[in-house]
């Protein structure tokens, strides 16, 4: 099997949509040996904030020593950077290799696997084989069905916040949704809190109790950002000083305060993390999409993958702290499914225009419905029919405004972006 034809077959398999549950993926692992059950796992659910708290704590555990697996989704630029040893993408030849073995089993299986399932067997498969000390597991959806949850007494189990995102699946409730993501916490094994949410709090802390987990929230009282700007942030916290860490956002501490949460549980599970490992992890720590600065100027351009309620305020919140004196242009595509009308209210307080794409994907919102949802709030806005020319407009206007351009919305928006960008460079 290529690369294409591994790719191929996994984006073909028959997933029918998303169907939770643990039974095709508890088969699969089963045929394949278990797997995951060598492997010593961080396991981390989330509405916002998985992925930069697992590159995070990925990059300190491997500079800790530790040879470190890494899963996350979705991918950015390619399908590879979901399955990672020490921060390097696998192979296209490993993962054409590693979807050949799982694929035997899979076509075995009356209730064929979903995509999702099949993607986490291969994972599994793939950090076994490398010999991986530690794997670092994002969740996909929810939690307590989600593929990943096959997984038995990881060393650590994290749920970094609760907002509303996939209701339909989750829940309509804070409390319903903290429920589903505190479906990884496992008896006798630790659990941490990230969020803010004292509803989720509670529901959390229940659920550990009737599990006999032990559980800590995140204390945030000790964390005081000394300085923030887009060369990044200086930060003390709970006795560290002077902690660099390059992700921008002002959500990024916060998520810091987490990842070092854990790191000290992980130190009295018995890992040797030294400081050195947690300045380093933190100060080179690489998550696409996420705020990420683009161009330096004329005109300053970042990326924001904010796409619900809460990424989306906390995306407004960091355009408010790095540019306090104006607006900003807004270069923005969403999926129909999305609080679109929601997205539009809370950025227009900081946009001084918008303007709107639609992203490469069936479930985009069109264009001219998006701009229409800006004029509808008092923000100039114009419709494009491809990326790049959204793009073209919105560079020329803003440079001629001496004015930052915010790219924002969905994920699969990026790597076209990124495609144009260099075109237009």
């Amino acid at each position: 099997m290529t690369y294409s034809e591994a790719l191929a077959y996994i984006h073909s398999v028959d997933w029918r949509g998303s169907r939770p549950g643990l039974s095709r993926i508890t088969e699969l692992c089963r045929l394949l040996g278990d797997p995951q059950d060598g492997l010593r796992f961080v396991h981390v659910a989330g509405t916002n904030g998985k992925g930069s708290f697992c590159r995070m704590l990925s990059g300190i555990l491997a500079a800790a020593g530790y040879r470190v697996g890494l899963f996350t989704s979705p991918y950015v630029l390619r399908f590879n950077e979901r399955m990672m040893v020490n921060n390097e993408e696998i192979s296209d030849a490993d993962l054409a290799f590693e979807t050949e073995q799982v694929r035997v089993f899979a076509d075995r299986m009356a209730d064929p696997p979903t995509e999702f399932e099949l993607i986490t067997a291969i994972a599994f498969q793939y950090f076994k084989r490398q010999r991986c000390d530690l794997v670092v597991l994002e969740c996909g959806m929810g939690g307590r069905l989600d593929a990943t949850n096959v997984i038995q007494n990881p060393l650590l189990s994290v749920i970094t916040g609760i907002d509303f995102d996939h209701t339909a699946y989750l829940g309509n409730t804070i409390e319903a949704i903290a429920a589903e993501k505190g479906g990884i916490i496992k008896a006798g094994r630790p659990c941490l809190w990230g969020g803010e949410s004292e509803p989720a709090r509670l529901t959390l802390a229940e659920i550990a109790k009737t599990r006999t987990s032990p559980f800590s929230a995140v204390d945030r009282s000790g964390l005081c950002v000394k300085e923030m700007t887009l060369e990044g942030t200086t930060f003390d916290f709970a006795g560290w000083q002077d902690l660099h860490l390059s992700l921008l956002g002002t959500y990024q501490p916060r998520n810091a305060a987490t990842v070092l949460s854990a790191v000290s549980i992980l130190q009295k599970e018995g890992l040797n993390i030294p400081e050195g490992a947690i300045r380093q992890g933190l100060a080179g720590a690489v998550w696409h999409a996420r705020f990420e600065l683009l161009r330096k100027s004329d005109p300053i351009i970042l990326y924001d993958g904010g796409h619900n309620p809460q990424g989306v305020r906390a995306a407004v919140e960091a355009i408010k702290t790095y540019f306090p004196d104006q607006k900003v242009n807004l270069l923005s595509g969403v999926m129909a499914d999305k609080d679109c009308a929601g997205i539009v209210q809370t950025l227009a307080p900081v946009a001084a225009g918008a303007f709107t794409v639609k992203p490469e994907n069936p479930r985009a919102l069109n264009a001219e419905a998006y701009a229409a949802l800006f004029q509808n709030c008092g923000v100039p806005a114009t419709a494009f029919a491809t990326v790049a020319e959204g793009l073209a407009a919105a560079v020329q206007v803003s440079r001629a405004e001496n004015r930052p351009l915010v790219c924002l919305g969905s994920l699969y928006l990026y790597a076209e972006l990124r495609r144009a960008l260099e075109t237009e460079l």
